[in-house]
């Protein structure tokens, strides 16, 4: 369902009532907005949670990064991906949002500093940087057949209250992941003007196609923080387990954990049990991962090979990830189409707007719902789109 976060008053009330008064009627929905994998109609395997009751558990040992083990299990996971991370530079969180609260924390001083964050993309860093005090200065992704960032606008906007470039590597919704150039891009700019590149990477394992890697590039010049989690890696929302990779400069690095050990211990939020079943969650969840990222595909392939037959609808390139974006006539607003869909066809979608596109008019749609939906929805979809 659409999340409360939609930026504004009208349309979030307009759409939100719209979406009551259908369940009310026990309207059956065909929601293309879905993003909780628990709920999709995945297997998980039973057993994957038994070992939360491991009674390792009932012994407390405060670490502030998180016991060994678990740390040990996700340096293992990068490893997976080709990412050669030491354990040691691993920070376990409960989830990616706690990560980026305590990197505010870390780097920012607030009511003064500010980050740089990409648009379009998932409209949370604007709260999570309201909430910590510190300010937010977009930089947009332009799209020219694939989605690129815009770095003269990134240097036209940066000031010296920047301390770090957020980038979202697959981003969500635009499914863009960073090139190589890209990377390098920011990360230069970064280390030449005392910053730190916070990379996202929570869509990693799911590129859309099988020959494009999802990882930008390492060593970084400059203090850089990965952030992943089990709430996309092992389709795991509910279990809370987030984490980040510090990399850089040794220098830099060391610091960066000196000082952030000081905020973890603060806190210490991640419980016992998770830590103790870190290392079976992570590899119980490949299971679900490859289910979610066959399901991903095998939808991207019919929403491409649907949206080919209507000339006047233009499905943009996505490298990764849950999300797709469709941009269809301008005949009349993102959000009365949102609701004619809703109301008239029974299939929820999101408008642009919900992720700051820059103009209209643009349509999300999620990759996870079971195939037979998303293809009934996408029909509908497309037909209501050029009607």
């Amino acid at each position: 369902m659409f999340s409360s976060r939609v930026p504004g008053e009208l349309a979030p009330n307009r759409l939100t009532l719209a979406i009551a008064r259908a369940r009310a009627a026990e309207r059956t929905i065909l929601d293309l907005t879905i993003a909780n994998p628990t709920v999709a109609g995945f297997e998980y395997p039973g057993s994957l949670l038994k070992t939360l009751a491991d009674t390792a558990a009932l012994r407390y040992e405060p670490r502030p990064f998180g016991l060994p083990p678990a740390r040990a299990a996700v340096a293992r996971d990068y490893g997976r991906r080709g990412v050669a991370v030491n354990a040691d530079r691993i920070v376990l969180t409960a989830s990616t949002s706690e990560a980026y609260s305590h990197l505010f924390k870390l780097l920012c001083e607030a009511a003064r500093d500010a980050v740089m964050i990409p648009v379009p993309s998932y409209p949370l860093f604007e709260h999570l940087t309201r909430l910590d005090g510190v300010g937010c200065i977009p930089y947009r992704l332009d799209y020219h057949g694939r989605w690129t960032v815009e770095l003269d606008g990134i240097d036209s906007a940066w000031t010296d209250r920047v301390r770090a470039v957020l980038a979202v590597s697959p981003n969500n919704p635009t499914g863009s992941v960073l090139s190589a150039l890209e990377a390098d891009e920011l990360a230069r700019r970064c280390a030449a003007r005392g910053a730190a590149l916070i990379l996202d990477e929570v869509f990693a394992d799911f590129p859309l196609d099988a020959g494009r890697a999802a990882d930008a590039l390492q060593p970084w010049p400059c203090l850089t923080f990965r952030l992943g989690g089990l709430s996309k890696s092992a389709g795991l929302p509910q279990v809370k387990l987030g984490w980040m990779a510090v990399e850089g400069p040794d220098a830099l690095v060391c610091e960066a954990l000196a000082r952030l050990e000081l905020i973890c211990d603060t806190y210490l939020s991640v419980s016992t049990p998770v830590q103790v079943a870190a290392p079976a969650l992570i590899a119980g969840g490949a299971a679900v991962r490859q289910a979610i990222l066959a399901r991903v595909r095998a939808n991207y392939a019919a929403l491409s090979r649907l949206a080919g037959a209507y000339p006047a609808v233009d499905l943009l390139h996505a490298d990764a990830g849950w999300s797709a974006v469709i941009r269809v006539p301008s005949t009349r607003s993102e959000e009365d189409l949102v609701l004619e869909l809703l109301e008239r066809d029974g299939v929820l979608v999101h408008p642009g707007f919900f992720f700051d596109f820059p103009h209209e008019s643009f349509i999300v749609v999620s990759l996870l719902a079971a195939p037979a939906a998303f293809e009934e929805g996408v029909r509908r979809l497309l037909e209501r789109a050029v009607a």
